[in-house]
């Protein structure tokens, strides 16, 4: 009993460091720049993998002290000024115009037909106000269009998606179960730096993605409901499309009916959009690509390596993105055509195609890796820490402050997921070899 109660204790004095350290964080990033930032950010990445792994705690004992410590970490991180990111506006006014019966992809924020509807509070802050149409996907719009229509407001948005990461941790919560690990390693999820952040900080949809995609695996591989499952990871898939990557983990060979849930399920999102015909991938399909330097390959890390290596090769943007296809479908692959399958190896497939993912397509914004953050609770890998805890310093948010370029911020952060990449084989083999 006095083990356990030192236990108890322990998780608790981590997560009240936990929370001390977010409530530093923007005082920190204001006052002291993104460097001071970042460290708190890898002190709390620390913390939480600390929580995850301590064992022998009574299940809904370590529930309540995680929970409730995640809660108090969200609870500081809501009222954060949108420094971050300012993606949270534009949610809110495709939910404004949605609710005066516009579509949200027929016209950029700043067209004159939409005057009436701008307010100091929302419109000013709108990214790419004069030229962009929205770009997120119909299951989004559709959850911008029912907060906003109780409160207009950033917070509202904040407040519902740290609601839906309530449904995420139930998920986790049911697969540690499922999978006979502890519940503590909820820790790894619930006090992360990166979702306290990014969802309660700064209100991003990813939130909405992650626990659709989360809810999807739970249905799937405790409940047995494969394509309820596959349903769900579709609709994730239009919060933000990474999340289909998660759907050959629950995929059976030749089953096409899966396969033709797809286009069903896409399809019928974007039935109440289609009054604008092509014009619902928005500016997806105006820009977005040339912007980020995706379609020159300015905007992959790996390819930038390589460039300053031995330079610019002809068609070498289209290399590199037929390289990354192959090695994703190469993995998608062995996952669904996997012989014998368990739950745990299941969501390690789908974790090893996450990280892979995101290593490969070294997206701008820190973000984009929440995706991998639930996995460090179920299926966790030395690369998905690096991954998501480094992240950080991806940020140059604060006027000033010295820094060295992104580019070379975006290169040490691969080094030292590839780094961590050959440190989690080389563990694996040393726990495989025979003894």
């Amino acid at each position: 009993m006095s083990a356990v109660r030192g236990a108890a204790g322990r998780l608790t004095g981590l997560g009240l460091i936990g929370t001390l350290l977010v409530g530093l964080g923007m005082p920190a990033l204001q006052r002291l720049g993104d460097d001071a930032f970042l460290m708190l950010a890898v002190a709390g990445g620390v913390i939480a993998a600390l929580g995850a792994r301590l064992d022998g705690i009574e299940g809904r004992r370590a529930l309540t002290i995680i929970i409730g410590a995640g809660l108090a970490m969200r609870v500081l991180a809501l009222p954060a000024p949108p420094i971050l990111s300012t993606d949270i506006f534009r949610y809110v006014w495709d939910g404004i115009v949605q609710g005066a019966g516009i579509n949200p992809y027929r016209y950029v924020p700043a067209d004159p037909a939409l005057a009436s509807l701008r307010g100091a509070a929302v419109y000013s802050f709108i990214n790419r106000a004069d030229y962009a149409v929205t770009i997120y996907p119909p299951v989004a719009q559709a959850f911008f269009f029912l907060v906003t229509r109780l409160s207009e407001s950033p917070l509202a948005l904040k407040v519902a998606l740290v609601a839906c990461e309530g449904a995420t941790l139930l998920a986790l919560v049911g697969l540690l179960r499922l999978t006979g690990q502890p519940v503590t390693r909820i820790a790894a999820y619930a006090w992360h730096p990166l979702p306290i952040w990014e969802i309660a900080g700064q209100g991003h949809v990813d939130g909405l993605m992650i626990a659709l995609m989360m809810l999807g695996l739970w249905l799937a591989l405790v409940l047995g409901r494969r394509y309820a499952g596959a349903g769900a990871i579709i609709l994730a898939a239009l919060a933000k499309p990474f999340a289909l990557i998660a759907l050959p983990g629950l995929w059976r060979p030749w089953d096409w009916r899966m396969i033709g849930l797809v286009p069903v399920v896409i399809a019928a999102a974007y039935l109440p959009y289609l009054s604008v015909g092509r014009g619902v991938l928005g500016f997806l399909a105006t820009g977005y690509v040339e912007e980020e330097g995706l379609s020159s390959g300015a905007g992959f890390t790996a390819l930038r390596i390589w460039r300053g290596c031995v330079g610019e090769w002809p068609h070498d943007t289209a290399i590199y993105l037929g390289l990354c296809l192959a090695i994703l479908a190469a993995l998608a692959l062995r996952t669904g055509f996997r012989a014998v399958r368990t739950p745990t190896r299941s969501l390690h497939d789908i974790n090893l195609s996450i990280v892979t993912l995101l290593f490969l397509l070294s997206p701008e914004f820190p973000w984009y890796l929440l995706m991998a953050v639930p996995f460090l609770s179920i299926a966790a890998t030395l690369p998905g820490w690096a991954l998501t805890v480094g992240g950080f310093m991806l940020y140059d948010v604060v006027p000033g402050d010295p820094q060295i370029s992104f580019e070379g911020r975006s290169a040490l952060l691969a080094a030292v997921v590839a780094a961590a990449g050959l440190a989690q084989v080389a563990l694996v083999r040393r726990q495989e070899a025979p003894r």
